[in-house]
């Protein structure tokens, strides 16, 4: 199974990162975590994209707030898919690294989930390696089917409790 490269651009990102970092030890998901950031560790974060398929990488994830150049930076280097995770921050509530996440130029794209969004980020890095992973595709749609199973019930209890 191809491996998930998680890079934050500080380990501030930590408490954010740590959801994908659960959903991925769920499914049983190889992954290696990193901190490289695209201003102070330009060449470490460039030989990790360039490197990345051949050391047994399927997708990236990036976790970056502010100025969040992280996903970019490693998509120009790299034809794996990247997925960014724009991280709140103090100053605009995370709306600047969302942005600079987002827009990207043609040729360059970057899937951008929500702003502290790692769930699903781990989530659509398991899509992405499920396309070639059988077993991995069913473990999703077992989990699909949990989900749905939960809220189900929980839309039995509020009935029950509410309707005439």
């Amino acid at each position: 199974m191809q491996k998930v490269g998680i890079i934050m651009g500080s380990d501030s990102d930590l408490p954010v990162v740590e959801k994908a970092v659960k959903i991925l030890k769920d499914f049983e998901v190889p992954f290696e975590i990193h901190v490289y950031s695209a201003h102070r560790t330009p060449v470490q974060a460039k030989e990790f994209a360039v490197n990345a398929r051949a050391n047994g990488f399927g997708a990236i994830i990036c976790a970056a707030g502010m100025a969040a150049h992280l996903a970019g930076a490693i998509a120009a280097n790299t034809t794996l898919p990247v997925i960014g995770i724009p991280v709140k921050s103090a100053a605009l509530d995370g709306m600047d690294a969302l942005l600079s996440t987002v827009q990207m130029p043609t040729g360059i794209p970057v899937a951008t989930v929500a702003i502290n969004g790692a769930a699903n980020a781990a989530f659509l890095a398991i899509q992405i390696l499920s396309v070639a992973d059988e077993n991995l595709a069913n473990k999703l749609n077992d989990r699909r089917a949990s989900d749905a199973k939960a809220v189900l019930e929980k839309d039995a209890d509020i009935a029950a409790q509410f309707n005439n």
